[in-house]
């Protein structure tokens, strides 16, 4: 998904043509201020006459805004003519463009304007994340304290496991495919609105799966709650892209990544004791209950980060006061039709899915690392409460050590961070997408090393601290699998990027819905310690993608059509971030 249509980015619908009004304003003693340059008053058909008279480059004030002006920013050549108006208007720049044979004179952001989210103020900017990182941390939660509550609710209903299992599948499915048709909506009405809606019905959906008196019921609730909780959480990227520079975007999109993973992780911590002690309804109605003070917050405190929306605002209120319909917005020229969006965030997600190399590497990568994660919903059951004889509450602990090795991850990958700022400010290096590799060649073996230990360490006579330290590096590498996947595709596909990231979610998200359906059966018929021998050895494998992508990537690039203009450079210095593209 785009990051929203920045509208304040300079100097990018220049156009070649000599404009020489302002010329004959002041040859005729006439200054840039005066009140007839306002077309307020005048008809259309006259606007259209008079066309050729508006500036290439300007600014617009008007109301209280136009007091507050001092004599330099009044007086700005270079920003050409200053045009008053009746309203209330902030100081505003417009550029005439053409486009589709129309003329429209486009709205942009002048420096340090206080709407540009860009120019907020740091402690806005960290209670937008915080408020998105929360969010994002309870949605996790959801997603997997479900699991702790199955056995209980199949005796309760009467079902088969496999039945409640298929819980855990719906949730994932709605998280993969709902994506590929709602992001396109979701950037047509602004994010604001998008979040709030989003998450209040992700809310309510807690009361369906708490009273639910069926599984049909249940399974219903649960692909509403993985509907709602996506749509809630793909737009996170594309707000930081919002409110932070490329070169200021990493450690909040870090953050995201580290709360959408520990989320998942850690529900069971807690989810095994309240199953136990109070009931499986109760594990869903706490939570309900949980997420209504954040829902509040949300409400009340976020703000709408899309800079355009401002800039769509001001041109909306321009044309009603002047009766001029060429003011836009950036946003206002570049929306693209639905049918075009769709097929973007679908079917070209599909298509790059099984077309493109690094595409597919990276998303049969991300997918494995999330498939260990639900399976192992079901291992560390096995481990310690049917061969040690723990309490499902207790059983539940061994959860801690995922949730320290992915903070161990996320603090480890600030050396990531700092290696590619370092590239960036090199003179002597040329950055390119493979810079983002260092972490993930670093990190990712930490995944078929911790599988390794965990297989051989799940007997029941040994000591349960020696599989439980092994669950720690499985979610460091789990963490910088994630985190490489997304920077990497993003830099490597540029706009093309929302579409790939996608199709990554679409396989990721599947995978992790299937396993929960067979997890048990595989750990039982096949044993546990071969079993978790099997992952090791193709998480082994696996792991040579960052290091071959690091050597040949250059070349898949340069073969392909949707990544070829990715070359690196100065302009990739320019362009980098860490993926603006939706964490899908």
């Amino acid at each position: 998904m785009s990051s929203g249509y920045t509208a304040h980015r300079p100097n990018e619908l220049h156009q070649n043509e000599t404009v020489d009004a302002q010329a004959k304003r002041e040859s005729a003693g006439m200054p840039a201020t005066a009140k007839e340059e306002s077309s307020g008053n005048l008809p259309v058909t006259k606007q259209e006459e008079n066309k050729d008279r508006t500036p290439k480059k300007g600014r617009i004030c008007g109301g209280s805004f136009l007091k507050e002006l001092s004599g330099s920013e009044s007086d700005n050549p270079e920003e050409g003519p200053l045009k008053e108006v009746d309203i209330d208007m902030p100081l505003t720049l417009t550029e005439v463009t053409h486009k589709d044979g129309q003329e429209y004179i486009v709205l942009k952001f002048v420096d340090g304007d206080k709407e540009n989210p860009f120019n907020w103020s740091f402690g806005r900017k960290a209670f937008i994340t915080l408020l998105l990182c929360l969010m994002t941390l309870f949605i996790g939660l959801a997603t997997t304290a479900y699991s702790s509550g199955i056995s209980s609710m199949v005796d309760d209903l009467g079902v088969s496991n496999e039945l409640g299992q298929l819980g855990l599948f719906c949730f994932n499915f709605a998280c993969a495919i709902a994506p590929l048709f709602l992001a396109p909506f979701c950037e047509l009405v602004g994010r604001r609105v998008i979040y709030v809606g989003a998450y209040a019905c992700f809310v309510i959906v807690f009361i369906g799966l708490a009273l639910g008196r069926n599984i049909a019921t249940i399974l219903v609730m649960r692909t509403l709650s993985g509907l709602f909780g996506c749509v809630g959480t793909i737009l996170v990227g594309g707000t930081f892209s919002d409110i932070y520079r490329p070169d200021h975007r990493a450690g909040p999109m870090a953050c995201f990544s580290y709360v959408a993973i520990l989320g998942t992780v850690g529900a069971p911590i807690y989810a095994g004791f309240i199953n136990e002690t109070i009931g499986w309804r109760w594990i869903e109605g706490i939570q309900g209950l949980a997420n209504l003070p954040l829902l509040a917050i949300i409400c009340l405190g976020l703000r709408e980060t899309r800079g355009g929306v401002a800039l769509h605002k001001r041109a909306k209120a321009l044309r009603q006061a002047t009766g001029d319909e060429r003011y836009k917005a950036l946003m206002d020229l570049e929306a693209k039709n639905i049918k075009e969006m769709l097929h973007n965030s679908s079917v070209k997600a599909v298509h790059m899915l099984v077309t493109e190399p690094v595409v597919f590497a990276f998303g049969l990568w991300i997918a494995f690392a999330w498939c260990v994660t639900f399976l192992f919903l079901s291992v560390i059951p096995i481990t310690f409460q049917e061969k040690r004889g723990w309490s499902e509450g207790v059983a539940g602990l061994p959860y801690i050590s995922l949730c320290i090795g992915v903070t161990i991850g996320f603090a480890m990958n600030f050396l990531q961070i700092r290696k590619y700022k370092q590239i960036m400010k090199a003179r002597d290096r040329k950055i390119l997408p493979e810079s983002r590799l260092y972490g993930a060649m670093f990190g990712a073996g930490f995944l078929p090393l911790g599988l390794f230990i965990y297989s051989f360490t799940q007997y029941g006579y040994l000591p349960w601290i020696a599989p439980t330290i092994a669950l720690a590096p499985i979610a460091i590498g789990i963490f910088f699998i994630f985190e490489s996947t997304y920077s990497f595709t993003s830099d490597c596909y540029g706009e093309n990027s929302s579409s790939a990231i996608a199709g990554q979610g679409l396989m990721r998200n599947t995978l992790g819905g299937v396993a929960p359906l067979f997890a048990s059966q595989f750990f039982h018929n096949v044993g546990s310690q071969y079993a978790g021998l099997i992952l090791a050895i193709f998480g082994t494998l696996l792991t040579f993608i960052p290091f071959v992508m690091f050597k040949y990537g250059h070349k898949l690039r340069e073969r392909s059509k949707l990544a070829n203009s990715q070359l690196g450079g100065d302009e990739q210095k320019d362009k980098t971030g860490l993926y603006p593209a939706p964490f899908i």
